[in-house]
Formats: structure tokens, C-alpha cells, sequence
């Protein structure tokens, strides 16, 4: 099963512990996720249940393309690490 971790910065905002959590997208895998803990829904997706422009997800440390749909491809062994995107200069 895939493991769902947040990062610390994160965690400070909303409970939110790493997770194995079942599911073939990253869609699957967030939606199982939320089922357990609703309250970080809100942090990562928006009201369209698209990825928030502040977030990134990582699968085995590579970037998902699919902000919209979130229709990636996630291993059964895999890492999905949600971060806060970082800005500035």
C-alpha cells in the first residue's frame, strides 16, 4: 500500500500523520487519506477538488503533473509526500 506522508511545517496547521493508505491514482490515494482525516482535505484540495496552487505532491520524489484530475499513477509501494510549495525570491 502506498505511504501518505505531510511534512512538518504542515503537520503545525492540521493533524495530518503519515498513513498506508489503498489506491491505483493519487485521487484514490488522497480520497482514502481524507476518509481517515477530513480535516486536511481542506489544506491540500480546493472546493473543486483540485490541488491548492500553496501544495505539491511527490510520488517516490517525482512531481505529479495532473493538478486538476490528479489522475497520476501512484506504485503499490510508493511515497507520496505532500509539501507546501515555496515562493519568493
Amino acid at each position: 500500500m502506498p505511504t501518505v506522508r505531510f511534512t512538518q511545517n504542515i503537520q503545525r496547521h492540521v493533524a495530518c500523520p503519515t498513513r498506508e493508505v489503498a489506491g491505483e491514482t493519487i485521487r484514490d490515494v488522497l480520497d482514502g487519506y481524507f476518509r481517515l482525516h477530513a480535516q486536511a482535505r481542506g489544506y491540500v484540495l480546493d472546493d473543486q477538488g483540485r490541488l491548492r496552487q500553496h501544495m505539491a505532491i511527490f510520488i517516490d520524489g517525482s512531481q505529479i503533473r495532473d493538478r486538476d484530475d490528479l489522475s497520476d499513477r501512484v506504485p503499490p509501494d510508493a511515497v507520496v509526500d505532500l509539501v507546501q510549495a515555496l515562493s519568493g525570491g
